[in-house]
């Protein structure tokens, strides 16, 4: 855990959820969780098939609402904030499935995830035309450079629909960064990816780290997780049941038994 080196005490989390609770129906799929991520950490999120992880993301970035439960991200309350707004503040998150606008160009795609653009006010693309040009010029290059940097620049021009799974999880998360997050959310960004590209994947977001960008990862490759990782929450019924450093989390019974039924 980072601490102020003049106070000794712990960094105020970028990211705290208490006592998150969402049911359907007669199923409770997330009871009374807690988690958080400290700023510049890589913290990751596992559980068994059904443990509510997917859930407790969508409940973090109100993709659904809470039945009760508190999120506070960047020291502010964004449990009523839609999910569009919590994105604009600087937590972002991908899927599982990766979504891309297929029929779109992979530049287009980009283009399309950056925040506060001037041509998005009708008045001012007839009053400021000379900004606007300026803006989707600055965007465009900023765009080429992060798909430059995950290998993705000789595809700009492609159609999204055309990239193969992996290539549309690198772009998910390409696109995620053109927002300039604080916080990116990933929902098993290995799943069905081969394992250099796996590779490649954890490098970027080694990178992406050390560039001020913290990460909350739900993934079930535990080879990730626990080569990423700082911290690791763990879920299993749409509870807690254990949180510590991945040698911890590997060493831990309730752990065990939870994943192996022993």
């Amino acid at each position: 855990m980072r601490e102020n080196k003049q106070s000794k005490l712990p960094a105020m989390p970028l990211l705290a959820a208490t006592g998150l609770r969402k049911s359907f129906g007669g199923i409770t799929a997330v009871n009374n969780a807690e988690l958080s991520v400290e700023p510049g950490s890589i913290t990751g999120l596992i559980g068994p098939n059904g443990a509510g992880k997917t859930t407790l993301f969508n409940l973090l970035s109100n993709f659904i609402e809470p039945d009760s439960g508190r999120v506070i991200f960047d020291g502010k309350p964004v449990q009523n904030l839609q999910s569009h707004q919590i994105a604009q503040q600087g937590m972002v998150r991908t899927f599982q499935v990766a979504r891309v606008l297929s029929k779109m160009s992979v530049l287009e795609n980009m283009l399309l995830a950056a925040q506060k653009q001037t041509g998005e006010n009708f008045w001012r693309i007839w009053f400021n035309s000379s900004k606007v040009i300026q803006e989707e010029r600055s965007l465009s290059r900023k765009a080429m450079d992060i798909l430059d940097s995950v290998g993705l620049a000789n595809k700009a021009d492609d159609y999204a629909g055309a990239l193969s799974g992996g290539q549309r999880k690198l772009l998910e998360i390409a696109r995620a960064l053109m927002t300039e997050p604080k916080l990116v959310l990933l929902d098993e960004p290995a799943a069905g990816v081969n394992p250099t590209l796996i590779n490649q994947i954890c490098q970027y977001i080694i990178t992406w780290r050390r560039q001020g960008i913290s990460f909350l990862i739900i993934e079930h490759n535990m080879d990730v997780i626990m080569s990423l990782c700082d911290r690791v929450w763990v879920l299993a019924e749409g509870r807690n049941l254990a949180h510590g450093t991945p040698v911890e989390i590997q060493n831990n019974p309730k752990v065990l038994e939870a994943y192996l039924g022993k």
